[in-house]
């Protein structure tokens, strides 16, 4: 006998319950969006599964048709663990206009190029503005289909239609479903949609490739359910004033979430970059008073980068602190080390620190080259261009080890950086005056510590 709910209501949108009706939901904040509940349920009855479908023990399931494949773009392999998985549901989410569009329109175009038949939904987008950008970027392919839908029925018999082996949906906040109420990117559509494309990618072993809208704190857009439903949750960012991308992957449940794939932006489209140690340092041949080299680590990659510092002196009661591409706070931090620990004074000084080529350094391990830029600065005194730094800085103005030090140290040995000053150097006083005594002979002002 069917036993009836408990009499309350549901919002239509995340599907958050109260016992009473209220204007607005109380999770995502929606209005008017509660609705009675207290239909009678049906009691689940067991039912017969097929031998194709019956549980085996764990060692007679084969991995063959659970490989990776690679998409031809070997940046984009290198976050996905090797390549694409059939049957892989993958969430790659940015910010408006940092080129998502454009590299799963070159991935769909070199997958194509290899014979195998690509869908492309565009909903966001004509099927004429896709192929102006295929034909400028270079990704026309017979075996490359183009569909402009924006309804989820059209977009499965399209599937149907094609039988592609792989699927490209631009964006699943854009698509709707006639299963679920609201209009398209609300939290019940977003989860409608998603559910049933990764529904289908499954059953047909088909990979599945969803791009997906982020809000303005940087978040994926929708429930967070959908970063659960799918496999491989990858962050395309990058700054919009220079041309490089970078892809992260958040989550990964076919390889590695440290990995870090670099690309760049140019007029035909988006290029890979598989050995960017260039891109982060100066061009200038003459050494230059403020700049230090520091070692960052990117997933399982060491890139060089130049950390630079601008000291002017000021009167005015509060110093300005401006940096670009570093941690405001570590640098703060970094300062206030320096003028209590090794005797320079930053308060009365306006205080600038950048990176090259808009690298962003979250990591501690960028602690020691910012301390040496900004101390290099200060004394007017240029470190040779051999040395570079690593390490952390701690409040008691000591020097503490990093992780993965000798993949760094090895990267810098094959960059060519014959210096490097680490957690050897003891204390931030020590390190300073071994960079100093480093420096070159014409401006080899080492003041005393």
């Amino acid at each position: 006998m069917a036993r009836p709910t408990t009499p309350g209501f549901a919002c239509r949108e995340c599907g958050w319950t109260s016992v009473k009706w209220q204007g607005r939901c109380g999770e995502c904040q929606a209005w008017d969006s509660l609705v009675e509940q207290g239909a009678p349920t049906q009691k689940v009855t067991a039912i017969a599964v097929s031998a194709a479908r019956t549980a085996r023990p764990i060692t007679e399931i084969g991995t063959e048709e659970s490989v990776h494949r690679p998409s031809g773009i070997g940046e984009f392999d290198r976050v996905l663990g090797g390549g694409i998985v059939p049957g892989a549901a993958i969430l790659l989410s940015g910010e408006p206009g940092v080129g998502k569009s454009t590299l799963l329109l070159e991935v769909a175009a070199r997958v194509a190029a290899t014979g195998a038949r690509v869908l492309y939904v565009s909903a966001e987008e004509s099927a004429a503005q896709v192929r102006l950008r295929a034909e400028r970027t270079g990704a026309l392919s017979d075996e490359l289909y183009l569909a402009a839908e924006t309804d989820l029925a059209t977009i499965l018999g399209q599937v149907d239609a094609v039988k592609p082996r792989l699927l490209i949906v631009d964006s699943v906040q854009t698509v709707s479903s006639a299963m679920s109420d609201g209009a398209p990117g609300q939290p019940a559509q977003v989860r409608e949609v998603a559910g049933t494309l990764i529904r289908i990618a499954k059953e047909r072993n088909l990979p599945l490739l969803l791009v997906g809208h982020v809000t303005k704190d940087g978040s994926i857009a929708g429930p967070r359910l959908l970063e659960h439903l799918v496999d491989v949750v990858c962050s395309f960012d990058g700054d919009r004033q220079t041309a490089l991308r970078f892809v992260r992957a958040l989550k990964n449940r076919f390889g590695p979430t440290d990995e870090v794939g670099c690309f760049e932006m140019t007029g035909d489209g988006i290029a890979e970059v598989p050995d960017p140690s260039a891109l982060f340092l100066s061009r200038s041949a003459i050494p230059v008073s403020g700049t230090c080299v520091t070692i960052a680590l990117e997933g399982r990659r060491a890139i060089p980068v130049e950390v630079q510092a601008l000291i002017v002196g000021t009167t005015a009661p509060q110093p300005r602190r401006v940096v670009n591409g570093v941690d405001s706070a570590r640098v703060a931090m970094i300062l206030a080390v320096l003028e209590r620990r090794c005797g320079l004074r930053m308060s009365t000084s306006d205080v600038y620190v950048s990176t090259v080529g808009g690298m962003r350094l979250t990591e501690p391990a960028t602690d020691l080259a910012i301390a040496l830029a900004i101390a290099s600065a200060v004394k007017d005194v240029a470190l040779p261009q051999t040395l570079a730094a690593v390490g952390e800085i701690s409040l008691a103005g000591e020097i503490r080890p990093v992780a993965a030090a000798r993949q760094r140290l090895s990267e810098a040995a094959r960059l060519g950086y014959s210096q490097i000053v680490d957690g050897d150097a003891g204390s931030v006083r020590s390190a300073i005056g071994i960079a100093f005594a480093a420096a070159p002979a014409e401006r080899a002002t080492v003041p005393a510590f």
